[in-house]
């Protein structure tokens, strides 16, 4: 079957558009994606800071680190 000339053009404004729909999607998702990289950095910063101060507080009461002893034993499972 045969497409009429505006049914040619119809389908034809139909792929442009949608292409361009998912061009747009596309970008916002890639968008999305970098704020999520950026705010696990600085989640992940703040935890590394906050060991290091728990790190200095058990040397300074002069006791075993038990966070560091758990992350161990979860890197081994």
């Amino acid at each position: 079957m045969a497409l009429s000339k505006d049914q040619a053009q119809f389908y034809q404004q139909t792929l442009e558009m949608t292409r361009k729909q998912i061009g747009d999607l596309n970008t916002q998702i890639e968008e999305e994606l970098a704020k999520v990289k950026d705010r696990l950095a600085e989640l992940k910063n703040a935890k590394d800071a906050a060991k290091q101060i728990y790190d200095g507080a058990c040397k300074m009461l002069g006791i075993e680190n038990d966070l560091e002893k758990e992350e161990e034993e979860e890197a081994g499972q």
